[in-house]
């Protein structure tokens, strides 16, 4: 019985040791299933290459938007903010090639400019400009500014003679005179407005504030 026992103590004992043999294979074979298969590999590699390729390219692009500014402006583009930096950057310029003389004796001096064509122009607009010009017509935008030109001045002239009015004791014509002429400047601002969205870029004008023109006249 007891060599019985112990032969049946051994086979137990051995199909114990197979079994967790075995187990141990099953869970080897399923962890090495799930790192190649369920869990994705990170190519840090290929991360830093693309970061590094995106990191030049704007830096190529940041160079090349830099280059379009003047060289007054170039390495601060963050602080320029609209066209109008541009514009003062120019006419520094020019202000300083006038009081070197620069523009002194330039070839056509003194002669009258050729104005049939516009190089700087559109083809399609500078055309059609020459056509109303045979024609002996204008742009809106030119006929509107000579109206426009033309009534600022007429309206100055009426404010100056209202306002020597009220300085002379008649406040009665005074106050019926700048209600009219308040009405006139709206009317003149309005104008200017319309001008100011048909006009090319940098010929806009301002606007009439009855406070400054008030000022103005007081001067």
């Amino acid at each position: 019985m007891a060599v019985c026992s112990a032969r049946n103590g051994k086979v137990v004992f051995s199909s114990w040791l197979i079994n967790k043999s075995n187990n141990k294979k099953k869970s080897a074979i399923f962890w090495r299933a799930a790192s190649s298969s369920s869990i994705p590999k990170v190519d840090g590699n290929k991360d830093k290459s693309t970061g590094e390729e995106e990191r030049r390219l704007s830096a190529v692009i940041d160079s090349v938007n830099d280059r379009k500014l003047p060289p007054e402006l170039r390495g601060q583009r963050n602080s320029v903010r609209s066209e109008t930096d541009i514009i003062n950057v120019v006419e520094q310029r020019i202000w300083h090639s006038m009081e070197e003389g620069q523009f002194e004796n330039l070839p056509g001096k003194g002669k009258p400019l050729n104005l049939s064509t516009d190089s700087h122009a559109d083809p399609a607009e500078d055309i059609l400009y020459r056509i109303l010009s045979k024609n002996g017509c204008a742009p809106e935008w030119v006929e509107l500014n000579k109206e426009i030109t033309h009534q600022i001045s007429e309206w100055r002239l009426a404010l100056k003679k209202a306002w020597m009015s009220k300085c002379n004791g008649d406040y009665s014509t005074w106050i019926e005179g700048s209600e009219i002429l308040q009405v006139q400047l709206r009317d003149i601002n309005n104008k200017v407005f319309r001008y100011n969205l048909i006009v090319p870029f940098g010929r806009q004008m301002f606007g009439l504030k009855w406070e400054k023109e008030l000022d103005r006249v007081k001067e």
